[in-house]
C-alpha cells in the first residue's frame, strides 16, 4: 500500500467530524469535488469503506471510526514533531504548563529555586486548561497538574497533597461552618462538579455573586481574598499535585526543574509540620 499523505488524513478528519462533504470542503478551503475524490482515493488505498453515504447523510463505518482515532493521533504526532524541531533550533528554554490557580505557591517556589541553579535556562510558564495536550503536542516540556489526568505515555512524580475546600459567598448559610460534608455541598443549586475553564479571579467573582459553588485545592486560599469564603470539605479526597512530562529522551533542564520542584514541595511539607 502506498504511504498515506498528511493532507489525505486532514481531509478525512474534516469529513469525519463534519459528517457533511460541503461543510468539510468549506472548512478546508477547497471545492467539494476534489475533496470527494481524495476520500475515494484514500478508501481505495486502504481497501475499506470509511463512510456510508446516502443522499441525506454521511456516517462513519466501524473501520472509519477506528481510522478517525488513529488519524487524529498521527496528525497530533506531526504537530508535535514540528513544535519540537522549531524549539530545538531556537534558544533553549523550559516551558512549564499549568492551569491558573493550580498550586500557585508551589509553582512560584519551584521556579525561583530552579533559576538559582547553575546553568538554568529561562522558564516560560504557560497557563492552559489542557496541560496534557500541551505536553503531547510538544508545546510544553513539563506540566504541573492535578493527578486525575490521563497520563498514559508520561512520567509523573507526586509533589504534594492538598486538602479540599469549597468556595462560598460570605453570606452563604454554610460559610460560617468549621467544615462541611461533600453531600451538603452537592445539594446546593450553584454547585458544579468541575471547575470552569476560567481564571481563578473569574471563578472567585462567580462565587461571590452566588452563581457558582465549587470544590478546589486548599492552595487557592492564598489568592481568593475576602470576596469569598473557603470552608474545608471533611470527606472530600485530597487533591494530588503532580509534575508530569512525556516519556522520551533526556532533557537536562527538565531534570533540574523536577528536582527543584521536589525540594520545594519537601520544604513546604516541613514548614507545615513545624507550624
Amino acid at each position: 500500500m502506498d504511504r498515506v499523505e498528511t493532507r489525505e488524513l486532514e481531509c478525512f478528519v474534516a469529513v469525519a467530524e463534519e459528517l457533511h462533504f460541503g461543510r468539510a470542503a468549506e472548512r478546508l478551503g477547497i471545492a467539494q469535488p476534489p475533496l470527494s475524490r481524495t476520500i475515494a482515493r484514500l478508501e481505495r488505498r486502504l481497501g475499506v469503506r470509511l463512510f456510508e453515504r446516502t443522499s441525506r447523510r454521511v456516517e462513519l463505518t466501524p473501520a472509519g471510526s477506528v481510522f478517525l482515532a488513529e488519524s487524529r493521533r498521527a496528525l497530533d504526532a506531526m504537530d508535535s514533531a514540528v513544535h519540537r524541531a522549531r524549539r530545538a533550533a531556537g534558544r533553549q528554554r523550559l516551558v512549564v504548563a499549568t492551569r491558573p490557580g493550580t498550586g500557585p505557591g508551589l509553582m512560584a517556589r519551584t521556579v525561583r529555586a530552579y533559576e538559582r541553579l547553575p546553568g538554568a535556562v529561562p522558564v516560560d510558564v504557560v497557563f492552559t486548561h489542557d496541560q496534557v495536550g500541551a505536553l503531547r503536542s510538544g508545546a510544553a516540556d513539563v506540566g504541573l497538574m492535578c493527578g486525575t489526568h490521563d497520563l498514559d505515555g508520561m512520567t509523573a512524580v507526586e509533589l504534594a497533597e492538598e486538602p479540599s475546600v469549597v468556595l462560598l459567598p460570605p453570606d452563604h448559610r454554610l460559610a460560617g461552618r468549621p467544615a462541611v460534608t461533600f453531600a451538603e455541598v452537592a445539594r446546593e443549586d450553584a454547585y458544579r462538579e468541575h471547575c470552569p475553564a476560567d481564571t481563578l479571579d473569574r471563578i472567585v467573582e462567580l462565587v461571590s455573586l452566588g452563581r457558582l459553588i465549587v470544590v478546589v485545592g486548599a492552595s487557592a486560599v492564598d489568592r481568593i481574598g475576602t470576596a469569598v469564603v473557603a470552608v474545608p470539605v471533611s470527606d472530600a479526597p485530597a487533591t494530588r499535585l503532580v509534575l508530569a512530562w512525556p516519556d522520551g529522551g533526556p532533557h537536562p533542564a527538565r531534570t533540574s526543574f523536577v528536582r527543584a520542584a521536589e525540594e520545594a514541595a519537601a520544604g513546604r511539607r516541613h514548614l507545615d509540620r513545624a507550624s
